[in-house]
């Protein structure tokens, strides 16, 4: 069934490109590599990471979980960064979800126990919103995350997510139903619908 209206951004802007490296501040976001896989296991072994984001790991599982990272970016169903500041790797930020048709993507982020307080989400995610919006095109950025969670939601509001509203019951945790606040980052000058070449060149 044909549609009236064009894509947003067309198939390629991913998987057509190498995944590029952006900075951060004094950070550089980074595709992750094999020998990530003990820090996010290790990471994954956090109550609160535990807590938000619903799930535990082993090393083979991170290897695992590393090796499906490049497969998502290649199908253009999401993408990765590993967060390093010196060398070091100290948090995750990514695009969980997207659609390319409606130039729409989901972030997600966290920080490991060690490097919080220090500004490493607001920076990673504010780079890595930037890059999807003004140098890919993406239209719109969706960020998602549980009432409870003080945290999550000052990040995404010092990074200019502006809260639309809640989403109840949303959300299983080991603790049950949790509703879920919803953000967005929006391209208001997102008129063009195929983003100039050469858009993977790191800042």
């Amino acid at each position: 069934m044909p549609t009236l209206v064009l894509p947003v951004l067309r198939s390629g802007v991913f998987s057509g490109h190498t995944q590029p490296r952006l900075t951060a501040g004094d950070m550089e976001l980074e595709p992750w590599c094999d020998r990530d896989a003990e820090f996010l296991a290790e990471v994954y072994c956090d109550p609160a990471i535990q807590r938000w984001h619903v799930r535990s790991m082993d090393v083979k599982e991170a290897r695992e979980w590393i090796t499906a990272r490049a497969l998502r970016w290649k199908g253009e169903h999401g993408a990765d960064w590993v967060v390093r500041r010196e060398g070091a790797p100290v948090g995750r930020v990514g695009l969980r979800t997207v659609d390319l048709e409606e130039g729409r993507a989901e972030v997600a982020y966290w920080t490991a126990p060690e490097a919080r307080g220090n500004g490493v989400a607001i920076q990673a995610l504010t780079a890595l919103s930037n890059w999807a919006l003004e140098t890919v095109g993406f239209h719109r950025l969706d960020l998602h995350h549980s009432v409870q969670n003080a945290a999550s939601c000052r990040v995404a509001v010092k990074c200019g997510y502006e809260v639309e509203g809640t989403a109840h019951s949303s959300v299983l945790h080991s603790d049950g139903w949790h509703d879920m606040h919803l953000h967005a980052r929006i391209n208001r000058g997102s008129g063009r619908l195929n983003p100039p070449r050469g858009h993977h060149r790191s800042e």
